[in-house]
């Protein structure tokens, strides 16, 4: 199981989440031990966890239940319990609680940091709680063995940062050599099936394109799964070298045609694959699937407007929340990596909410992953371009909005006469034929990725020279 995440490109309002921490006296003589619920609010959806405890308060253990995940009894490596603030650790997801006991001992009020920190409390249970494995979902296109084709797990070195990144390459029967794509994976950190909402849209579309006669390499982010590397340090530019390993990988298989390697990159996957294509000469083409044309900046405050008006904010305050968020967004671009940057996000928020939901705010918008993204204007990158570019955006994208990135689109690819830049009717940002577009429909959807979509791709890559 991968990190806990908003789904795939979901750059979403992080100013609020975090929570004060209540105050109150030690709880030296509790024993926490018992089972908690919990769940963690990801701007689009709600992910549902339990935390089991047991032990005397100088020596607890603890598991944790994913409960909308289907993933029980994840190991907790390291818990402690002392003056009224319960710490523990997962090193398995990276990642890292910290909360505060009511006065009541009922609630846990604190955060789970996992790259980005998130509001998390947790309610004391009177009675044990069993996290029961519901039915997975309704997933159709999912593929299942065997295969019509060869499907190996590789792995191969980014020597440039020192990861080493676990792979799956699916190779078609017949003779080849066969022109051939890696899939780069949207933001947050993701396996090699960039698997959200109990969807695997990369196992699909490999699958789809290999049965079409296309070479598909599909990696593990790194530091997630079974790959090795640091992934909260990262920044986009990072996963961008990670990305020029797997196509350096590709140039030393015998089934894959050299002069036709191309990539296909979903939401933040749709900024790195340009930003390799300008400088690499290897790539021959590239597939931006919900990429953004903005700065990431612009995308998160009219992300932030769709997504309040998605809950039902009036338009009023949903352009309040949206003006609120832009000015910290600026902030953070004007002041980037400055000292001061701290200091004045905490003036800013100072009296609207506590200090510790302030402190989260602040490690969201200091870390480096975020900064580089609010910064990078990814039309630089498209306007080198020489390669065929096939951009395609759904149009009920709330995520990476079409009327925003479309233009900008089109306008930094104007000069390069092999690109083709088109809005999908009807699609929201996993591609899923969808009713409102919402993050809230990408689980109730059976559909992982629109079959138009698939073949569109398919057809489009087969072309290129």
């Amino acid at each position: 199981m991968s990190r806990f995440k908003a789904p795939c490109g979901a750059f979403i309002k992080i100013a609020g989440a975090a929570i004060a921490l209540s105050m109150g006296v030690a709880h030296a003589q509790i024993n926490v031990a018992g089972d908690w619920a919990g769940a963690l609010d990801l701007g689009t959806s709600k992910l549902h966890l339990v935390l089991h405890i047991t032990g005397a308060p100088d020596s607890l253990h603890a598991t944790l239940d994913s409960v909308d995940q289907n993933a029980n009894g994840i190991p907790v490596n390291s818990i402690a319990f002392k003056d009224s603030m319960l710490n523990f650790a997962i090193d398995k997801l990276h990642a890292t609680y910290t909360g505060k006991l009511s006065k009541d001992g009922q609630t846990l009020h604190g955060t789970f940091t996992q790259g980005q920190a998130l509001e998390l409390d947790f309610k004391h249970s009177a009675k044990p709680i069993v996290s029961k494995a519901t039915p997975p979902p309704n997933r159709p296109q999912n593929p299942v063995p065997p295969y019509p084709y060869v499907s190996q797990n590789v792995s191969y070195t980014n020597a440039l940062q020192n990861d080493t990144l676990a792979a799956t390459i699916t190779i078609p029967r017949g003779k080849g050599p066969f022109p051939a794509v890696l899939l780069i994976t949207g933001s947050g950190a993701q396996d090699r099936d960039e698997t959200l909402m109990g969807h695997k849209p990369f196992l699909v579309l490999s699958d789809y394109l290999t049965r079409h006669g296309i070479l598909v390499l599909r990696a593990d982010d790194r530091g997630t799964a079974k790959s090795t590397g640091n992934f909260a340090t990262a920044t986009t530019a990072d996963f961008a070298t990670d990305a020029e390993a797997g196509i350096a990988y590709l140039k030393t298989r015998p089934e894959v045609d050299t002069h036709r390697i191309g990539l296909i990159g979903h939401s933040e996957g749709g900024v790195i694959a340009p930003m390799v294509a300008a400088r690499n000469p290897d790539v021959a083409f590239i597939v931006m699937l919900a990429g953004t044309g903005v700065p990431g900046s612009q995308v998160i405050a009219e992300q932030t407007l769709l997504v309040a008006e998605d809950k039902g904010a009036p338009a009023q305050m949903a352009e309040h929340i949206a003006e609120q968020e832009e000015e910290l967004l600026n902030l953070a671009v004007k002041e980037k990596a400055s000292p001061k940057l701290a200091d004045d996000i905490h003036a800013k928020l100072n009296g609207m909410m506590p200090d510790a939901q302030i402190d989260a705010a602040i490690k969201t918008f200091t870390s480096p992953w975020y900064l580089y993204f609010l910064s990078y204007d990814p039309a630089s990158a498209l306007r080198q371009l020489k390669c065929p570019v096939l951009a395609l955006n759904g149009s009920k994208d709330m995520q990476v909005p079409p009327q925003q990135n479309l233009p900008a689109i089109r306008k930094a690819l104007a000069g390069n006469p092999h690109a083709e830049v088109d809005q999908m009717p009807g699609l929201n940002h996993l591609f899923q034929t969808a009713k409102t577009g919402s993050p809230d429909e990408y689980a109730k959807i059976e559909e992982t990725m629109s079959p138009v979509v698939l073949d569109k791709i398919a057809v489009w890559v087969l072309k290129q020279p």
